[in-house]
């Protein structure tokens, strides 16, 4: 059986298993060892002058309903799962976007009242909140959470270690780095990037395969580690197949 190793905290990791084709999915082997734990940050967040506020994860969603603020204000968010999140909390989401520099870029041309605040972890990407106000639309950015990068746990370990296939899905170049620098042993990997970004820190690391996500989303995740899970039952195969 097929070994696919999901990085993400466990929550992230069910929803993203629970995409994957039921025929792909009954041949996998599941181990959820994350490389980040999410902690939120203490303090108040800053809220009483926005007038719409910017999501990039569904951490953040949940940073903010920790501080108790209410969801009245217009929400901007970055991936469907985000947006998700915030609707199931009250937020009224009016944009939604796959990456960060197309929410960018859709704000830009939409011009929403302002100032808007931007609820992130202290390890982001992308710089939103410099960018719009660059562009005329002032924009504050307030750390809520912090992503804690945590080791493999043993049965990661004994994985990575044995003769059969892994499958592993990173969906940050942060993680990606990190999972390079723990990896270990001679399993055969087979590895699905979200981005070129997050593909690189490990181009060297003698995958058996690296696929790069043709969109950076979940949808388009699933089907990259599709592919590599019917690549890797084909070398698989019957002992002995080629």
């Amino acid at each position: 059986m097929l070994t696919l190793l999901m990085t993400r905290p466990r929550a992230a990791a069910e929803r993203f298993v629970a995409q994957l084709a039921p025929g792909v999915r009954d041949r996998l082997r599941v181990i959820c060892s994350p490389l980040m734990e999410i902690a939120l940050r203490p303090g108040a967040v800053s809220a009483q002058d926005a007038r719409g506020v910017i999501f990039t994860s569904a951490n953040g969603v949940a940073a903010a309903r920790a501080a108790g603020l209410r969801p009245a204000l217009p929400a901007y968010c970055v991936g469907a799962a985000t947006a998700d999140a915030a609707r199931r909390d009250g937020w009224p989401v009016e944009e939604t976007r796959d990456t960060a520099d197309a929410l960018v870029a859709a704000l830009v041309l939409r011009r929403p009242p302002a100032p808007l605040l931007h609820m992130r972890g202290t390890h982001a990407r992308g710089e939103i909140s410099g960018r719009l106000t660059a562009a005329g639309i002032e924009t504050r950015a307030q750390a809520v959470y912090d992503q804690r990068l945590v080791g493999l746990d043993s049965a990661a370990l004994a994985a990575l270690a044995g003769d059969g296939p892994v499958i592993v899905p990173l969906f940050s170049p942060r993680s990606a780095r990190h999972f390079a620098d723990l990896c270990q042993g001679s399993a055969p990997l087979y590895l699905a990037a979200i981005s070129p970004a997050a593909a690189e820190p490990v181009e060297n690391m003698g995958a058996c395969a690296l696929i790069v996500a043709e969109r950076p989303d979940g949808a388009a995740m699933a089907a990259a580690v599709e592919r590599l899970a019917e690549r890797a039952s084909r070398v698989e195969g019957p002992r002995g197949a080629q």
